[in-house]
C-alpha cells in the first residue's frame, strides 16, 4: 500500500471543498475525487493506529444561486464558526463552456461566469472575515492550464481560468497582512472517471501524451496531494502562488 504525507497542522481544522458532486470536466480534478483521497489517507491512517479524518459533511447547492450560496455561507459559519481552509474548486467545462467565440451566446457567458468565478469571489468574500478574527487562514483556488496552452474552442472558459490566477494574486496580498495565505492550483489532463469516459479518447489521450514530458496518465490523487499541501501549515510561507500540476505540459513559465 502507498504511504503519503500527513499532515498534523491539519488536524482540527475546517476545510470547506465547493464542487462535490461531480468532476469539473477535462482540465480539473473533482472535489468527490479529493474526497476519495482524503478517504484513503484516513483509513490509511487508522490501519498505522493514528488518528482519522472526521467524515465529511455534504451541502446540495447550486454555485450559480448567490442568494442560496451566500445563505449556506452564513449557516456554514454559524455552525462552525471557522472555515480554516477554503477549496474553491466547483466548476463546469461542459457544453455551455465549449462554445467557441462565434457560437457564444450572452447567456453562456453569464453561465460561464457564474458557475466558473463568481462562486469563487463571493464565497472568499463570506469567509475571509473570520479568517481574519482568527489570524489565519488558506484559500487554494482551483485554476486549469487551458489558457497558458492556450487551448481553443472555450474563450469564456479559458478566460475564467486566467482570471482565477489574477484573483488569486490580487487577494494574496489584499489578505497577506491578515495572515491569510491564497494560492491556486493548475491541473492539466487528469484522468477523472468522467474524463475517462467522456474526454480521452485515443485520439485525445494522443495529443495529451505527445505535449506531457510524464508519458501517462495524471491521477485526481496527486493533484489533491497538492491541494493539501497548500492547505497545511508546511506550506505557511506560500501565497499568492499558482502550482501547475500537468505532467510537463506547459513549457511557460
Amino acid at each position: 500500500m502507498a504511504e503519503h504525507a500527513l499532515y498534523p497542522s491539519l488536524r482540527g481544522k475546517t476545510v470547506l471543498i465547493t464542487g462535490g458532486a461531480e468532476g469539473i470536466g477535462a482540465a480539473a480534478p473533482s472535489a468527490t475525487s479529493l474526497l476519495k483521497s482524503l478517504s484513503t489517507l484516513s483509513n490509511e491512517a487508522v490501519a498505522a493506529g493514528k488518528q482519522p479524518f472526521p467524515t465529511p459533511i455534504f451541502h446540495q447547492c447550486d454555485v450559480s444561486d448567490l442568494p442560496r450560496l451566500q445563505t449556506l455561507a452564513q449557516q456554514i459559519l454559524d455552525e462552525h464558526k471557522l472555515v480554516d481552509i477554503l477549496i474553491n474548486n466547483a466548476a463546469t467545462a461542459g457544453s455551455l463552456a465549449r462554445k467557441d467565440t462565434m457560437s457564444m451566446t450572452p447567456e453562456a457567458w453569464d453561465f460561464n461566469m457564474n458557475v466558473n468565478l463568481r462562486h469563487m469571489f463571493f464565497l472568499t468574500q463570506a469567509f475571509v472575515p473570520a479568517m481574519r478574527a482568527a489570524g489565519r487562514g488558506s484559500i487554494v483556488n482551483m485554476g486549469s492550464i487551458t489558457w497558458r496552452i492556450p487551448a481553443v474552442g472555450l474563450p469564456a472558459y479559458t478566460t475564467i481560468k486566467a482570471a482565477i490566477m489574477g484573483l488569486t494574486r490580487t487577494h494574496s496580498k489584499e489578505f497577506g497582512p491578515w495572515g491569510i495565505r491564497v494560492n491556486s492550483v493548475m491541473p492539466g489532463a487528469i484522468a477523472t472517471e468522467r474524463q475517462v469516459k467522456e474526454v480521452l479518447t485515443p485520439e485525445y489521450r494522443a495529443e495529451v501524451m505527445g505535449a506531457q514530458s510524464l508519458k501517462r496518465d495524471l491521477m485526481p490523487e496527486e493533484v489533491a496531494k497538492v491541494i493539501v499541501f497548500l492547505a497545511s501549515d508546511e506550506a505557511s510561507a506560500v501565497t499568492g502562488s499558482s502550482y501547475v500540476v500537468d505532467g510537463g505540459w506547459c513549457s511557460d513559465p
